[in-house]
């Protein structure tokens, strides 16, 4: 059985659908991807059925991660029986979660840069009204905290 994560932000188009797609790059480069099942999506559904925002795409891109396939949708309540782990981008997305969340699955719920070594952040940042600089941060706290994850889990 693999380890089904979900990464969770706001609208599903910056910050979850890298984690997603830079974690699914990460467990193929280490050789784990059958280990792994991995998906995001949005506390919200302001952008259903889009593909990530341009700049996150290119930006992963220039690291090797593919993100242009993905679609953004929102969280839906089988998503927390059907992963085991659903990884929010910050407290207010965690704090959404647990709202939604039925009781006997907030066990599962936890922030992503729970897992980061580098950094000592609770939040990834949204970098949709910023510059590109943005969104190479946003690549650095990921690649960080889903390399631990995949480190943590392949040896379960």
């Amino acid at each position: 059985m693999p380890h089904k994560i979900l990464f969770v932000c706001t609208g599903n188009i910056c910050r979850s659908p890298t984690a997603e797609g830079v974690a699914r790059g990460l467990a193929q480069q280490q050789g784990v991807e059958q280990l792994f099942e991995f998906d995001s999506a949005g506390t919200h559904g302001y952008h259903l059925g889009e593909p990530p925002d341009p700049r996150s795409i290119a930006a992963a891109r220039r690291r090797g991660y593919d993100l242009a396939p993905l679609r953004a949708r929102r969280v839906t309540e089988f998503d927390f029986i059907r992963f085991d782990r659903v990884l929010a981008m910050g407290p207010d997305h965690l704090a959404s979660l647990q709202r939604a969340c039925p009781p006997q699955h907030r066990n599962k719920l936890g922030l992503l840069l729970d897992f980061s070594e580098r950094f000592d952040l609770t939040e990834v940042p949204d970098p949709y009204y910023g510059g590109a600089e943005g969104f190479e941060h946003v690549l650095d706290l990921v690649e960080d905290a889903a390399m631990q994850l995949i480190r943590q889990l392949a040896m379960k």
